[in-house]
């Protein structure tokens, strides 16, 4: 009997009032695969994380998990699919009333309960791994610079080694030389933990970076699904203006005109 997907996604549909964001979303990541989400703001690519991780229930579809139907999932069930999630959000979003290491180890303490002092030792280590010393982890978030804030949030989101790991635009406002620092901290972390990653971005050089296989959403929808190899030779005129960043093309911005 094969495995299942670690994630499968099947026809996931979600609005808001009259605004349709999600319309029929079919999706699939392997275990230990890295899938990359690309497509513009306000394509769904947040709602669609927000739904996997129960922060936001779809109006229809299926979301499994190893297998598993979690749409619908509440209480202990959903916090129990819920450890085994990682997660990098946009901006680190750190805690900033407590000091590094324990925003590292904050889901080892508050979801497995892990002593502080054992948790203190796991986040030095953890911080080690993205090139951060001992001497960090008493700091605040604020006396770090955007870079390594970055990389704390990276180091929170493999502290407790995690099978899924979601980032969410990892590299938004670091500067060109940082960005492919976190890319290869990413992979580097990763690889070590066999994780399988879903990440949304709108950052080419990173996706190409990070990613085995790369998804675009538009309007809703998958438009297209491929190795990353392949997006240079797309053949969809929806990839390649997004790609290449072209103003013209069949994605029309709206602008507002004096």
């Amino acid at each position: 009997m094969s495995q299942p997907p670690k994630i499968r996604i099947r026809g996931l549909k979600k609005r808001f009032g009259p605004k349709v964001v999600l319309n029929g979303i079919d999706l699939e990541v392997a275990e230990g695969e890295s899938l990359v989400i690309i497509g513009g703001s306000g394509t769904g690519k947040s709602v669609l994380l927000k739904c996997i991780l129960g922060l936001i229930t779809p109006d229809e579809g299926s979301i499994e998990i190893d297998g598993e139907e979690t749409v619908g999932l509440s209480g202990g069930e959903r916090d129990r699919v819920m450890r085994k999630f990682g997660m990098l959000f946009q901006g680190g979003a750190l805690f900033d009333s407590l000091p590094v290491w324990e925003n590292v180890a904050f889901g080892l303490i508050q979801g497995a309960g892990t002593p502080r002092a054992k948790a203190r030792e796991i986040a030095i280590a953890k911080l080690a791994q993205v090139g951060l010393g001992e001497a960090v982890a008493s700091l605040s978030p604020s006396e770090l610079s955007g870079g390594m804030q970055k990389r704390v949030a990276l180091a929170r989101a493999i502290a407790t080694e995690p099978d899924i790991i979601f980032f969410d635009e990892p590299t938004t406002g670091l500067d060109p030389i940082m960005a492919d620092v976190i890319n290869d901290l990413i992979v580097a972390c990763v690889k070590e933990l066999g994780a399988t990653t879903l990440s949304i971005t709108h950052d080419m050089a990173s996706a190409r970076k990070i990613a085995h296989r790369i998804a675009m959403i538009y309007d809703g929808q998958i438009i297209w699904d491929g190795p990353v190899g392949e997006i240079d030779r797309s053949g969809n005129a929806y990839v390649d203006q997004f790609i290449h960043g072209s103003a013209e093309g069949p994605i029309q911005m709206q602008v507002l005109r004096p």
